[in-house]
């Protein structure tokens, strides 16, 4: 009884301190199941770190997705390639199972950042703890976590009892275009799904687990000034200039809006003078102009990432109003790109960050904290986060040094993420 009244406790109110209780026989099971399968886990993940799935190598990103979707097929999902060609990318990988309980939506990505010529290429071994390679944490480390977790789930027939979807996107280190077309298949599920459950590897910490992830949206501002002789600057008729006048708002943006908690923005390229041009699809751009003459054009892109879709929209039209200012003879204006949504921590958030922290305490792993926001950058889960009841991610293979070449996995983590997911799934198909 004790047990039971801790587990709800510490269930509905993330009590921290919560101690651990003993696993019942199903949950021991499990574990069992995850032991027995580890060595072939290790072995899956070398197999698919070693073939090179930069986005935008498609072949790669596609057989990387043969190797899961025959996986998945070997403990009886029904799968489905969805095609990316119609958003310029390799596609997605996509499978259900089971007809029954709860809806749970599983979430993983096939590509990384690391291009065909890129010199990181293969899985190596650094020591019995640790191994390196391409997207080892970021994330096909999270994809095997998932897939060593749903065997012994099916192993022990916890997956009778469940609806579960399982989507891995082949785009998330680089969007396909357009994003409405490229999300479709993932926003749908998460609107089907009752909980989503992210296998990224958050920031690295098994001490903690994502709750919440701030947006990511694009932005351009475009500022016109009248061009004249520099000598005629400040006169009434003449005017300050696209220059000056895209310093003003720039700066206005930084003054009126960085101490907002959690709120960034960034003008990460400015190109100014009589004539700019930037290409925002090659990431570069070009300026004509002469130190003499007062700029007539000057364009500024970057990006904002917000914790929730109101933080998001007050901080849109502060920037809108501060753009609309123009000092004399000048005019701007300022574009918003479609991104990554806020995933906003939610109470159904924390009631499953509650229930997993009460699962790792009585695995013997610890407490499990939500990670600082600022800490953990877009992911997919943001598409499906506003859709589901509850939402998790961060339950991937723990390491460091993603998106560089020394990208780190610490190896243990595998077992003990992988019973700490599958456990986490028993639970919520019992409640």
């Amino acid at each position: 009884m004790k047990s039971t009244l801790t587990f709800f406790l510490c269930t509905i109110f993330f009590v921290p301190f919560c101690h651990a209780a003993p696993l019942n026989d199903k949950e021991s099971l499990i574990v069992t199941e995850i032991d027995k399968e580890i060595d072939k886990s290790l072995m899956l993940l070398e197999t698919v770190v070693n073939i090179n799935s930069g986005t935008m190598n498609f072949d790669g990103v596609k057989k990387v997705g043969r190797v899961f979707e025959k996986e998945l097929q070997s403990i009886g999902f029904q799968t489905r390639w969805i095609d990316g060609q119609p958003f310029n990318r390799a596609g997605h990988l996509f499978a259900s199972y089971g007809k029954q309980g709860k809806k749970l939506l599983l979430i993983g990505h096939l590509d990384t950042v690391f291009a065909k010529n890129s010199q990181f290429q293969v899985f190596k071994n650094i020591d019995k703890t640790h191994a390196a390679g391409p997207g080892i944490t970021d994330m096909k480390g999270g994809d095997v976590v998932m897939m060593t977790a749903l065997k012994a789930l099916k192993n022990s027939g916890v997956l009778e009892h469940l609806q579960i979807k399982v989507i891995m996107t082949g785009d998330e280190e680089k969007r396909g275009s357009p994003y409405e077309t490229a999300t479709k298949e993932l926003i749908e599920a998460g609107k089907w799904a009752d909980i989503a459950l992210g296998f990224e590897d958050g920031d690295g910490d098994q001490k903690t687990a994502v709750i919440s992830r701030r947006g990511a949206t694009g932005w351009q501002l475009k500022v016109n000034g009248r061009p004249a002789h520099s000598s005629q600057i400040f006169r009434d008729e003449y005017g300050d200039g696209a220059i000056f006048e895209a310093a003003r708002i720039l700066n206005r943006f930084r003054t009126e809006l960085s101490t907002q908690p959690n709120l960034t923005f960034n003008p990460g390229v400015i190109v100014g003078g009589t004539e700019a041009d930037y290409d925002s699809a090659l990431a570069g751009g070009k300026a004509f102009g002469k130190g003499n003459v007062i700029a007539q054009t000057t364009l500024v892109s970057g990006d904002i990432r917000a914790l929730s879709p109101k933080q998001l929209s007050d901080a849109k039209a502060v920037m809108k109003k501060i753009v609309s200012e123009n000092l004399k003879q000048t005019s701007a204006t300022i574009e918003f790109f479609a991104g990554y949504p806020p995933m906003a921590p939610s109470q159904g958030n924390r009631k499953l960050l509650a229930i997993y922290n009460q699962t790792s305490q009585d695995l013997g792993f610890g407490e499990v904290m939500p990670v600082d926001p600022r800490k953990a950058g877009a992911a997919d889960i943001s598409f499906v986060a506003n859709h589901v009841d509850m939402a998790l991610d961060g339950l991937g293979l723990m390491g460091v040094g993603g998106h560089t070449t020394k990208e780190v996995a610490d190896i243990q983590t595998l077992a003990s993420q992988a019973k700490r997911a599958a456990v986490l799934i028993y639970r919520l198909s019992e409640q």
